[in-house]
């Protein structure tokens, strides 16, 4: 479709708001795209011209190009232009907001729902630091990052992430044992499929995470749930009911959902299972980064020296989930297995995507923009709690959260059917995850787990009011 009347004329921006620039524009563009007030096809104008007419920088409006065309609204053309995205009008309905398109749990929402789990601040993304790693990557074109890669990753990403991984959370490692995975979903596929045959046993915590879960199930394993109490994964009830397993998938920085840190007894067992069981552990670091009291225990694979434990790390909560990065630090006897497998799955991740994060971590940049989140998403935790106890004292229980991740449990005081309850608030614009499907072996309990991350602090207290009123409706 060729360019139509510059319907961005009316773009009007409020130099007063508390809005920034950068933000009022992409909102205009992507309200624009959905509606279907720019077609697919339409050409935008030059960020030049865009700066020029509305009197701004003109870095303001390559960021906000720059974020469009990551939330797939807008897409560049080489040596044409920004256009929008084909099928952008149907990709979120407006009727509910926040409500999933065609009712799909999977749809993508703008913004993230309140309470919703697994979202980092999106908000606070840095947009101008990645912008300039981006900028620094694609200088001199380099064109092999646009063909095939290494499987495993390109090498400097794997450097910079041996060299993250030592100083974040004292793991040594060399580049070679590092495996780029997109996300850790895709990481704990390629454990499975890689070191397991189909009918092996895996323990599985008790709750856990449903989606690592589901990618054991696909690879043929059989789940033996372990339960978690408050010293985490209990090593003792594993081996009286499977001591012959040959994986353990744990999160022993803080378990996920119920939050728990695996004790130092329960560590040195779980390994000393592993070594005399022959047996692997994939140690799960979703969201080590983030602990807001206290220092987090030595990782497995430290004590372990790498020997049986596969250490598994995710961009998602450090920085953004549609990255779609993550990492497996492995044995180095198994990188070229890993490398091979990796291979037949995708060939690789996205070589240019690579290489801006790598520059992003090796200019220090992650380090200080895991150090600016801290205190915000410590503020953010303190004022979900607060609005629990204003709120919802009554019918929900939030005690016992470890100072740390970027979620809360809550367990329902009151009889209620949480899986039911989280259908009825999802409909009002809120995300609060049910704590019964978590579970898998055992008569699940009733709660919530509700993410604060995404969250802005404004926004938690009339989240909570809804959720508490749904639960007093029955």
């Amino acid at each position: 479709m060729s360019a139509i009347a510059p319907l961005w004329n009316s773009l009007m921006l409020d130099r007063q708001a508390s809005t920034s620039l950068q933000d009022q524009i992409v909102a205009y563009f992507r309200d624009a795209a959905l509606s279907g007030r720019l077609p697919a096809g339409t050409r935008l104008p030059s960020s030049r011209e865009l700066a020029r007419d509305q009197g701004l920088a003109r870095i303001t409006v390559v960021q906000a190009y720059d974020r469009l065309v990551a939330e797939g609204y807008v897409q560049g053309r080489v040596g044409a232009g920004m256009y929008v995205a084909e099928g952008v009008a149907t990709i979120a309905p407006r009727a509910v907001p926040g409500t999933p398109a065609s009712g799909s749990p999977t749809a993508p929402t703008a913004p993230p729902m309140p309470l919703a789990v697994g979202i980092p601040a999106l908000d606070q993304f840095p947009w101008a630091d990645w912008a300039k790693a981006g900028m620094a990557a694609q200088r001199g074109r380099p064109a092999h990052l646009l063909a095939y890669g290494h499987p495993s990753g390109t090498a400097e990403l794997r450097a910079a992430i041996a060299d993250y991984v030592a100083v974040a959370r004292g793991i040594a490692c060399t580049p070679g044992q590092v495996i780029i995975v997109s996300g850790a979903q895709q990481g704990i596929d390629l454990v499975a499929r890689t070191l397991l045959s189909p009918g092996d046993a895996v323990w599985f915590e008790e709750p856990g995470y449903v989606a690592g879960r589901s990618a054991l199930a696909a690879a043929g394993l059989e789940i033996v749930p372990v339960p978690v109490d408050g010293d985490g994964m209990d090593v003792a009830a594993g081996l009286a009911a499977r001591p012959g397993a040959r994986l353990a998938l744990v999160a022993p920085t803080h378990q996920y959902p119920l939050g728990a840190t695996l004790s130092l007894g329960r560590r040195l067992a779980l390994l000393d299972w592993a070594e005399r069981a022959n047996a692997w552990v994939l140690e799960d670091d979703y969201d080590g980064e983030y602990r807001y009291g206290g220092r987090p225990l030595t990782p497995l694979h430290t004590l372990d020296g790498g020997r049986r434990v596969l250490y598994l790390g995710t961009f998602s909560k450090v920085l953004a989930p549609g990255l779609r990065l993550g990492y497996l630090i492995v044995p180095p006897a198994l990188a070229d297995r890993f490398a091979n497998a990796k291979w037949m799955q995708d060939r690789g991740a996205p070589g240019l995507t690579q290489q801006i994060l790598a520059r992003f971590i090796t200019q220090g940049r992650l380090a200080a923009h895991v150090r600016r989140m801290r205190p915000l998403y410590r503020a953010r935790r303190q004022a979900l709690m607060a609005a629990l106890a204003e709120h919802a004292a009554d019918v929900l229980n939030a005690a016992g959260n470890p100072e740390a991740g970027l979620h809360l449990v809550t367990r329902l005081r009151v009889p209620g059917d949480d899986a039911a309850i989280a259908k009825a608030v999802l409909a009002r614009g809120v995300k609060a995850a049910a704590l019964s499907p978590y579970y898998h072996g055992s008569a699940p309990a009733g709660g919530f787990v509700l993410g604060f991350a995404g969250t802005a602090e404004a926004a938690m207290a009339p989240a909570v009011r809804i959720l508490a009123a749904a639960i007093r409706q029955g």
